[in-house]
């Protein structure tokens, strides 16, 4: 868990040592740092202007009959979803990345890989597809006639070749720093990277972040610092990789599915300008909750690379119950 200072965030600081609020508005205009519309999405998008947005950024409904989403068949739920995409290609600047982030739709028990819809639906707009991302965390619903889900999807688009990506901002430790080249004129030199080696297109939940070099990100579950009332949302650890990669400072970052402002943070943080979209009142005003909480240094967040907690084996939820250790259950 980590709370920086305001000064640390790039807010500015008074007289008296606090924050000074950057104004989160609810009308869209240029001269905006970080707006919140309170709208249906494809209707608030028609107003934005063309070209402006240099990441957009979401995880949409998955049509799995959520608290803020009603379940219609898989084809009504794409054809709603490729009228939004037809919106947001416009508003996306030609040097810009689209990250869509999704799981699975299920229906009657059979798995129907969101993702794989989708690429379509980007890919006959002329978007190119740099990475598929997968997404890795240990914890989640149980499931009891098929293996657990324990992975999500993040396909990062670009909508040209010309793009913007800044490596070095997201990269990780090396596992092996003192690794040499083995021939030729470098021999016996350094082979990496100082900076870190690239995080791959595979983030996992693991413990050793820092000394594996794989991305560490965990979900949001009900006892992660970041929890809300959102049933699905998503940590800012996962959109600040995208932002520090995929942006400049002060540059514009949208999420059309902002939910409880995770992305938002995650610009805000970072130097962008923000716009969110969602349609829940409630979700709304958490949102600028959290936003109030970053400018005072008191949100509570996980810092990229934070090694994800393992049990020790004194507590007593991580010993064998001794029930299990008795005769005939197996083991």
């Amino acid at each position: 868990m980590a709370v920086d200072t305001p000064r640390q965030l790039g807010f500015g600081v008074g007289s008296n040592g606090q924050a000074v609020r950057k104004e989160v508005d609810d009308t869209f205009s240029l001269k905006s740092k970080t707006v919140i519309l309170q709208a249906d999405t494809l209707a608030a998008c028609q107003t934005l202007p063309t070209d402006l947005f240099s990441l957009i950024v979401t995880s949409p409904p998955y049509n799995i009959g959520k608290s803020y989403e009603q379940e219609v068949e898989l084809q009504s739920y794409l054809d709603w979803q490729e009228t939004i995409i037809e919106e947001l290609m416009r508003l996306l600047s030609p040097r810009g990345s689209l990250c869509w982030q999704v799981g699975n739709y299920v229906n009657d028990g059979e798995i129907f890989p969101l993702d794989t819809y989708f690429y379509p639906l980007f890919k006959r707009r002329g978007l190119r597809l740099r990475n598929r991302i997968i997404w890795h965390f240990n914890h989640g619903l149980h499931a009891s006639r098929r293996f657990s889900g324990r992975y999500e999807t993040l396909l990062w688009f670009t909508k040209s070749d010309n793009y913007v990506f800044n490596l070095d901002s997201v990269r990780v430790p090396a596992k092996y720093p003192g690794k040499t080249h083995y021939k030729g004129e470098k021999y016996g030199q350094p082979s990496g990277n100082p900076r870190g080696k690239n995080p791959s297109d595979f983030w996992e939940l693991i413990q050793e972040e820092w000394d594996t070099g794989i991305v560490d990100i965990p979900n949001v579950k009900s006892n992660h610092p970041e929890k809300t009332v959102h049933p699905c949302q998503f940590p800012v650890e996962l959109v600040e990789r995208c932002v520090l990669a995929l942006t400049e400072e002060d540059s514009w970052v949208l999420d059309p599915f902002a939910g409880v402002g995770s992305t938002l943070i995650a610009a805000v943080k970072h130097g962008r300008r923000a716009v969110g979209i969602d349609r829940d009142p409630e979700y709304c005003a958490v949102s600028k909750e959290r936003l109030d909480d970053l400018a005072d240094g008191r949100l509570k967040y996980r810092m990229i690379g934070t090694p994800i907690h393992q049990p020790s084996g004194r507590e007593k939820v991580s010993q064998v119950p001794t029930e299990w250790q008795t005769k005939g259950n197996g083991r």
